[in-house]
């Protein structure tokens, strides 16, 4: 086979991956971001925006969803890529049986990071070994060039073999390094490897109507997972013989199993992924000093090569196995314990010793590879071990950064609410009236400058008397005040995931009242709310509803602050139609987020929830007396919602010092109306018509860099289809207010 031309290509891991899907051209994308793999969407959204490849993004609301879109999308007998990353791809994790049991392939990147909690975003592998047992083929990449080299190869593999196929590589380590790395010239020449689609099945067939995933007994099922079983045990012999194809194309050598100065080695050390370069340098250092050391790898998880391994370690006396997680209580990571398998399965008895390194991100460095081999020449060493821990305080007793908030300055009885017909009134709640109440999330945060979380939090919390327990969803709220042993919350605080903050405080909530009740806590009345933002009310909507729809006594906010910041700005489905982020470019194909912004106060209203309010900064008294409202009503009627539009200036592309005459701006034109649902009746808590106030959402919209293009004349349409949204929802806004029933 003639070799095809390649260019050389100074790239990470992320973008290569990204690439290869480009000169792919898959169908469909169906993604959600989670760093480190989001990346792969920004850049694949950069290429389309440009018009070089025609792949669907589809922004899903989290990574749930984005598994089902890949899954419908194969379903239809496409080409479906999607990426991904610890949580996130755990959130995913029963859809990915699904695809397999159901033989329709795809490709898969994890971008290897730690699973949480407490939550941490650097690299690890404790993601990636939950899809071991998945049915999906599993190929490890050590370098940005084996990921694209991995990509390449994916497709192809899950195609013939009808699986799905992960392609795996270290979080920021290979996800984020750049590396000079080699590429196919012509994009014509990855799909002439690739070869046609060659579709046994799709529901997009009508005249030949199949039934997908239909519902099935024993023994059909185990006949079902034998076959899936038997595909993996195909890929013992197809994997090879691609790699081997493709090597004839490129030069380059993809290997199953790799090995490092093995042949003669007394003692061996397995390490996976990125950690391999670091090992094999090792190696040699110690091999200049005579001691005879190799080194192994593994290019693909899923078939184990357990043969292979058993034969590679034979003549050597003993292995480390060098885990990048844990399996609790096994005595070892995932890798440790197959390695341990595949060795007793062969009759061999070498020791292996097994080393959990690197979680949470930890460098791993030449010496600490070095350390390892050297235990190996020791005799008596534990079998199973971590490095790099340190050893706590057993006599340390952690002092508080503030005093605790006293009952006294929870409870200066500076607001007061009554209720009548239906409607709640509050007595005082103005900024002055509220000043004697101590900020509960205390100033020495990390947030931005000009960020609106800690000016909307404190806001909140001016009018919420007495104990307050916070629950904050993953977002830039959460990981700028809550940075370990730091705190900056003078009162109890709680974190979870993106999807569950909700049904989170609503357990928490009854646990609080259940105690109460048994005579196990003292008499007493702590208010719970939740923040939320960064999208957390797209991926954590459903939680949020079904909350309401029990009536939790609890508050959720939402600040909402116009995208997924915490991850570097992608699109959200409150982010405004039009607005550019890292994943709604512009360019010659594109113009911007192709969607309207989500209507949440409207969604919430829906549940039927007795209080549903919207507050700005601009009119802090007014804000102030809408939590005081939502606290009332969270404690006499139900679960009550509460959306303040928040300031981010470094996303939004305006000036820290600018921002509550933005927040005013968004007001002004409609675009943010400020009103309250009350038992399901509707009011105006500001019309800036009356006010001789009303401007053009363009006026609003020219005041930040994300969406000021709206306001030229290229995208004079995109801009009036934004003001005709605006328009009909204030229109609606105004007939329920003025009706009785509404």
């Amino acid at each position: 086979m003639e070799r095809a031309e390649q260019k050389l290509l100074f790239e990470s891991g992320n973008e290569l991956a990204a690439y290869a899907a480009k000169q792919i051209n898959y169908h469909v994308m169906g993604y959600y971001p989670i760093t480190p793999s989001t990346q792969i969407a920004e850049y694949l959204d950069t290429m389309g925006a440009d018009g070089k490849h025609q792949i669907a993004l589809i922004p899903a609301e989290g990574e749930h969803s984005a598994a089902g879109i890949c899954y419908g999308a194969a379903a239809g007998g496409g080409r479906v890529f999607n990426a991904t990353s610890a949580n996130g791809l755990l959130y995913a994790l029963e859809q990915l049986p699904v695809q397999s049991g159901t033989r329709l392939p795809m490709v898969l990147n994890i971008a290897c990071r730690s699973v949480s909690g407490p939550l941490s975003i650097k690299g690890d592998h404790s993601d990636v070994m939950y899809t071991l047992n998945t049915g999906w083929v599993i190929l490890f990449a050590d370098s940005p060039q084996e990921v694209y080299d991995c990509n390449i190869c994916a497709i192809k593999i899950a195609e013939q073999l009808r699986l799905p196929v992960i392609v795996a590589f270290d979080g920021f380590f290979t996800s984020h390094q750049k590396r000079n790395s080699y590429v196919f010239a012509d994009d014509n020449a990855v799909r002439n490897f690739i070869g046609p689609i060659n579709c046994d099945y799709s529901v997009l067939h009508p005249q030949n109507p199949v039934t997908i995933g239909s519902y099935m007994n024993e023994p059909d099922l185990m006949n079902n997972k034998y076959q899936l079983h038997a595909a993996m045990e195909k890929a013992r012999t197809l994997i090879p013989a691609v790699f081997n194809e493709y090597e004839q194309l490129t030069g380059r050598k993809l290997k199953t199993l790799k090995s490092y100065q093995t042949d003669d080695a007394e003692v061996l050390l397995f390490v996976l992924g990125s950690a391999y370069l670091t090992a094999k340098a090792a190696a040699d250092k110690l091999r200049g000093e005579g001691k005879k050391v190799g080194v192994f790898s593994l290019g693909t998880l899923r078939p184990f090569p357990s043969e292979q391994i058993a034969d590679l370690c034979k003549n050597a006396h003993t292995i480390l196995v060098a885990d990048r997680q844990d399996s609790y209580g096994a005595g070892g990571g995932n890798m440790s314990i197959e390695i341990r398998a595949a060795l007793q399965q062969k009759g061999q008895t070498q020791r292996v010793i097994s080393r959990v390194y690197g979680l949470g991100g930890r460098d791993f460095y030449e010496n600490d590879a070095i350390a390892l081999f050297e235990c190996c020449f020791k005799k008596d060493v534990q079998s199973f071990d971590y490095i790099g821990v340190y050893p706590g305080e057993a006599d340390f007793q952690p002092e508080p950064y503030f005093q605790p908030v006293t009952d006294a300055e929870n409870n200066p009885c500076l607001i007061s609410c009554s209720e009548e017909n239906g409607k709640v009134t509050v007595q005082g709640g103005t900024v002055r009236d509220t000043t004697a109440r101590p900020k509960r999330l205390a100033p020495g945060h990390g947030a931005c400058p000009g960020c609106g979380i800690p000016v909307n939090v404190n806001l909140l919390l001016r009018g919420i008397e007495g104990n307050v327990v916070l629950l904050f969803q993953t977002g830039c709220g959460m990981v700028v005040t809550t940075g370990y042993p730091k705190t900056a919350f003078k009162v109890p605080y709680v974190h979870n995931l993106f999807q569950n903050g909700a049904a989170t405080l609503s357990g928490l909530s009854e646990m609080y009242h259940k105690m109460q009740q048994r005579g196990e806590l003292p008499e007493g009345d702590i208010t719970f709310i939740m923040a939320s933002g960064d999208g957390g009310m797209d991926i954590g909507m459903g939680s949020a509803i079904g909350t309401a729809l029990r009536g939790a006594p609890v508050i959720l906010f939402e600040y909402d602050n116009g995208g997924y910041m915490n991850t570097g700005y992608q699109l959200s489905y409150s982010t405004p139609m039009g607005a550019k982020s890292a994943t709604s470019h512009l360019g010659e194909k594109q113009w911007g987020k192709t969607f309207f912004h989500k209507d949440m106060p409207q969604i919430m209203a829906a549940t039927g929830m007795p209080y549903v309010a919207t507050a700005a900064e601009s009119d802090p008294n007014d804000f102030i007396k809408k939590a005081a409202k939502a606290q009332y009503y969270a404690k006499t009627h139900g679960t009550a919602y509460i959306r303040c539009l928040s300031a981010c200036p470094l996303n939004w592309g305006d000036k820290p010092n600018t921002e509550r005459k933005v927040i005013a701006a968004a007001v002004n034109s409609c675009y943010f109306p400020l009103y309250e649902v009350e038992q399901g009746h509707t009011t105006l808590s500001y019309d800036p018509e009356q006010k001789n106030k009303k401007i053009p959402v363009s006026d609003w919209l020219k005041m930040m860099g994300r969406t000021k293009h709206l306001c030229t004349e290229k995208y004079s349409e995109r801009a009036a289809a934004v003001q005709r949204e605006v328009d009909r929802r204030w229109k609606r806004l105004k007939l329920q207010a003025a009706h009785p029933e509404l």
